[in-house]
């Protein structure tokens, strides 16, 4: 048995994954899915600064990345025998940064300061212009008098991060030339003199090879969140594509050698696993990849990278990218096919944008087309111009505030309505009133923190000599993001059917029934679980409460889209907060109790929806999601015997298929075996690799603490 076979039997799939790469660059994959690098890391949490009394935060800032390019330990993985691995140089080393902090302390305990995620840098610009070229953009742009205090010292920040970037690449050119001229053999030095090489080139001249393309982006990647950052990486197959097709004409590279560098990046990525601590996933890191979809032209450019990325996830149990795919009616029919081959394995590692629909979104929120078509994410799934946008959202659970404010469950005396509509109508007002207080934080967005290593990855920061935080990106945005509406549609469905239509009890009877947890009341309790059909069934009736929720939700929100240059596009989300709300929501109408966990995103309310998958996305797609221009998730469990073989890649294909058709935004399909989850709580040594979608990412299920692993397993599983 060779060590990529011990990672297969760790998998739960039954069909096992197909086999594309070198027996070495199978070894280096399970060393690094064991966690051998992470736990490294951990060793050396931060670098330690001295004498920084009086500094400013911005001046602590500079010092600590200074002081991380110089001393943070390299890393070249070699095997047991001395010789090298890795195809790319470059590690993301210090411990801290895992835990999202710029990994440097002035008392050895506490970091100088937070970083950045919900972003997507732009590595397109660096493969194309070079890093060289943005140090020139800072001297040109320092030259002008007219500057403040203010933007020469963001200007000088960047310039410090450009300084410690050039330090922590001359390191590792100087490392890889030691261990050339010490080299055993010539393989060796061969292998050490291709890095070498590559990495002189990289990134600070322009790419022109596909390996230098690829190193590239790893290399600038890696300091990125050496520095403590966690950036979206977008789409790396429209960044590579021309320079594979020419190395490949030009006969200077195979398709096989293509495959093994791109493998290095998808393990070297997996650096930050150490499968020690428990929480919301190992994997949480936002290197989100954005492949397909056309570019700004409008032609499509998915291409043989994009399908030899997919291919790369479909063979390894690498969580750590989750890849979003962008469909629209320009896209090769080969596509869904090669997605549907990845996701039956399971891991929920692939899903996909509608790209039409977002395009159009994005154009009637006011983008220009061409921006528009260069779409990706900000690490997770919302949606964002990459390279050109500082993001943040605001998560606010609208099903807890129905509870309380509409309904006054936690009140001392419940509400009462005459009828649905007086119901409703008190739902729009409190709606409005908590966009309103959304509205007046978003308003004091800007603030001047430091940020110089992400300045200089988004466009407009040197332009503008403004920092990340302080409105320096070309496009600022806060979204503000509903959760809950799904457990907000079915519990107003429930109270329609029961106490206005069929008069079963009067509507204050019900709340007190509700207030009280259901106490003595598990017969009705009962009624209300299984006669009525939810959300998630393809019923019109409640799915028509949740599109109008929806439709009015986006309608407040385009009321004020931009205003003191920040743009408000709205979303729908959870991210698995329906675990932390779920203390702070009483019963529900629809016949759960206090503390139940409930639905995330848009997707039904777990155990509700009985009709299939097929269903499923026919309630979610009854709302308009053209204006939704933040976006939505609708994830989707599948069991495995359901789409076992070709027939069941021709299933989830279809399920790709409807989706688009039928207007959905982003659809996660996770495929698992609620047995394999349940045994992997028991015996979590057996399933080290195992992987769950969650939401905007993936994470070894292993990982996950125990209320995020039932979350997990107590969504329904689907039949196709």
């Amino acid at each position: 048995m060779n060590a990529y076979e011990e990672i297969r039997f760790a998998t739960p799939m039954k069909e096992g994954r197909p086999i594309r790469t070198s027996a070495r660059t199978r070894a280096f994959a399970k060393e690094s899915l064991d966690g051998r690098y992470g736990r490294e890391a951990l060793q050396t949490p931060f670098v330690t600064l001295t004498d920084t009394e009086g500094l400013s935060p911005r001046q602590l800032y500079d010092r600590a990345i200074t002081e991380i390019a110089v001393r943070a330990p390299l890393r070249i993985v070699t095997d047991e025998d001395g010789m090298p691995v890795e195809l790319l140089s470059g590690a993301a080393t210090l411990g801290a940064a895992i835990r999202h902090v710029v990994p440097a302390t002035a008392d050895g305990q506490n970091p100088v300061c937070g970083s950045v995620s919900h972003l997507t840098c732009n590595f397109d610009r660096v493969v194309r212009e070079g890093m060289d070229a943005y140090r020139a953009r800072i001297l040109a742009r320092m030259e002008d008098a007219s500057l403040t205090d203010l933007q020469r010292e963001v200007l000088l920040s960047q310039l410090n991060a450009w300084n410690a970037m050039k330090t922590y690449h001359t390191r590792y050119l100087h490392l890889l030339s030691e261990r050339m001229a010490q080299a055993k053999n010539d393989a060796e030095k061969a292998h050490y003199k291709a890095l070498f090489d590559t990495l002189s080139v990289v990134p600070f001249s322009p790419a022109k090879t596909f390996r230098q393309g690829v190193q590239s982006i790893w290399f600038t990647f890696s300091f990125i969140r050496l520095c403590g950052n966690w950036p979206g990486i977008g789409r790396m197959d429209l960044m590579l594509e021309d320079l594979y097709q020419n190395d490949l004409a030009a006969g200077v590279i195979t398709e096989e050698d293509a495959r093994e560098l791109l493998a290095h990046f998808f393990i070297k990525g997996c650096e930050w696993i150490h499968l020690s601590d428990r929480g919301s996933g190992d994997a949480q890191h936002y290197q989100n990849l954005v492949l397909g979809g056309v570019d700004e032209n409008g032609v499509d450019r998915t291409g043989d990278v994009t399908r030899l990325m997919l291919e790369i996830v479909e063979e390894f149990p690498i969580a750590d990218y989750p890849i979003a795919v962008r469909v629209g009616c320009t896209s090769p029919a080969w596509i869904k096919t090669k997605m549907a081959e990845v996701i039956r394995h399971g891991s929920g590692v692939v899903a996909m944008y509608n790209e039409d629909l977002i395009i159009d979104s994005l154009v009637g929120f006011g983008y220009d087309l061409r921006e528009a078509r260069r779409f990706a994410n900000d690490g997770c799934w919302e949606i964002q111009i990459p390279g050109r946008t500082r993001f943040i959202y605001r998560p606010m659970d609208l099903y807890g505030m129905f509870l309380r404010e509409v309904l006054c469950l936690d009140a001392e005396e419940p509400a009462d309505y005459p009828d649905f509509d007086a119901m409703y109508a008190v739902f729009r007002e409190k709606m409005d009133g908590v966009l309103d207080g959304f509205h007046a934080d978003a308003d004091r967005f800007f603030w001047d923190g430091p940020s110089g290593v992400i300045d200089l990855f988004e466009d407009g920061c040197i332009e503008r000599a403004r920092a990340y935080h302080n409105g320096g990106p070309v496009y600022n945005a806060f979204s503000p993001h509903f959760g809950g509406i799904p457990d907000t549609a079915n519990a107003m469905y429930a109270i329609e059917k029961l106490v206005f239509e069929e008069k079963r009890l009067s509507f204050a009877d019900f709340m007190h029934i509700l207030k009280n947890n259901w106490a003595g009341e598990e017969a009705l309790r009962q009624y209300v679980r299984t006669h009525y059909t939810y959300y998630g069934n393809d019923n019109d009736a409640v799915d028509r409460i949740a599109a109008q929720i929806i439709h009015d939700f986006v309608e407040d929100c385009r009321q004020v889209e931009c205003r003191n240059d920040v743009l408000r596009p709205p979303g729908i989300s959870t991210f698995g907060r329906q675990i932390e709300w779920r203390e702070q929501r009483p019963a529900s109408p629809h016949g759960f109790f206090r503390g139940d966990i409930l639905a995330g995103n848009i997707s039904p309310t777990p155990s509700t929806d009985t009709a299939g998958a097929t269903a499923i996305i026919r309630s979610a797609c009854k709302a308009d999601y053209s204006r939704l221009t933040c976006g939505t998730v609708l994830d989707l469990r599948l069991d495995p015997k359901a789409v076992s073989g070709e027939r069941g890649i021709t299933a989830i294909e279809g399920l790709l298929g409807a989706f688009l058709t039928l207007g959905g935004f982003f659809l996660q399909i996770d495929v698992v075996d609620n047995a394999v989850l349940l045994d992997a709580q028991v015996h979590p040594e057996n399933h080290q690799s195992l992987a769950v979608r969650i939401s905007g990412w993936s994470a070894r299920f292993v990982t996950l603490d125990r209320s995020w692993q039932d979350m997990v397993i107590e969504r329904s599983i689907q039949g196709v």
